[in-house]
Formats: C-alpha cells, sequence, structure tokens
C-alpha cells in the first residue's frame, strides 16, 4: 500500500513540474526583463542668497527679525535670502544693538536668540 501512495504523489509531482527548455526560458526571460534603475539623486535647487545686505534687506532687517520669537543664522538666513555667515554678522549686530537677545549657554556654532521680551510693545 505505502508504493502505491508513493506513486501517486510522484505522478502528481510530474504534472507541476515543467520541462527543462521551459524552466530556462523562464529563467533567461527574468533576468532580462527588469534591470535595477538607479535613481538619480534629488536635485536640491542652488539658493542664489546675496552675500551683502542692501539698504532694503537692512532695513527689513531690523524690522523683522528683532520680533521673532526664534533667531537663529538659519531663520535670518532663510528670510532674507542672505548666506550664513551675512546672517551671523547681522546676529551679533541686532544683539549689540540690544534689540534681540541671548537664549540659554552661548555656543559658538548654533547661536540661539529670541526677541528682546518686555521691550517695545511684544506679541
Amino acid at each position: 500500500r505505502g508504493a502505491f501512495g508513493h506513486a501517486a504523489a510522484m505522478g502528481a509531482n510530474k504534472v507541476v513540474q515543467k520541462s527543462k527548455e521551459a524552466k530556462m526560458k523562464a529563467a533567461m526571460a527574468g533576468g532580462r526583463s527588469k534591470k535595477k534603475k538607479w535613481s538619480k539623486g534629488k536635485v536640491k535647487e542652488k539658493l542664489a542668497n546675496m552675500v551683502m545686505f542692501d539698504k532694503a534687506t537692512y532695513d527689513k532687517l531690523l524690522k523683522e527679525i528683532p520680533k521673532a520669537k526664534l533667531i537663529t543664522p538659519s531663520v535670518v538666513s532663510e528670510r532674507l535670502k542672505v548666506n550664513g555667515s551675512v546672517a551671523r554678522a547681522a546676529i551679533r549686530h541686532l544683539e549689540e544693538k540690544g534689540l534681540i537677545a541671548h537664549v540659554g549657554e552661548k555656543h559658538h556654532a548654533q547661536m540661539i536668540y529670541t526677541r528682546k521680551v518686555g521691550g517695545e510693545g511684544g506679541d
């Protein structure tokens, strides 16, 4: 009886199996159809930031930046479209004028400031 059961299983197996040629063809086709395409990566748009203040930007700096809650070189750079070193210089300038106050411990790399509380009108 065991031998008979074994033969039946073997027979069922044979139906499912493909011929060698069919297998080869399938394997070749599979390899050929889809080749991995590398993405070109995201292209970051170039920021054409100014490297000096003109009168208009300087006035905007004095007017808008002291009103912001968070003042960092990146925020200033973003708002006024000036580059980072100009933004840092601007922040030092505003601090000397007493328009903004430093937050927490002074750090050479990330300078964090806020508007002077209880100065002019406020929010």
